[in-house]
């Protein structure tokens, strides 16, 4: 049993390349207009691809688009990523807010 927690912590994802790539991936969407936004609310579109750090390793990345409170108000965009392996399970998450602008109406 040992050698498997051994085995295990040596396949940990690297969180902080992790938290970067996700960054940059999320920085993408982030500048986007708030109805390019809302066009991928509507239609429930899921990013989903892989991309390669800096170290080699290859991550999945995942950016949905959701309402936050309430439908045509600020759209929530959450961004995960994994590296396959344990972090597939509860991968790393970053998420941020785009307020409906006043000159959009609801």
């Amino acid at each position: 049993m040992p050698q498997l927690i051994v085995s295990l912590l040596r396949t940990l994802m690297d969180k902080s390349e992790a938290q970067k790539v996700l960054s940059e991936q999320l920085a993408r969407f982030g500048q986007r207009t708030y109805s390019e936004l809302l066009a991928l609310v509507e239609s429930g579109h899921v990013e989903d691809f892989e991309i390669r750090g800096a170290s080699g390793t290859t991550y999945q990345v995942e950016v949905q688009f959701f309402w936050d409170d309430k439908p045509r108000g600020a759209v929530r965009v959450i961004g995960s990523i994994d590296d396959g392996g344990l972090r597939a399970f509860v991968p790393l998450t970053q998420t941020f807010l785009v307020s409906r602008p006043e000159s959009v109406k609801a």
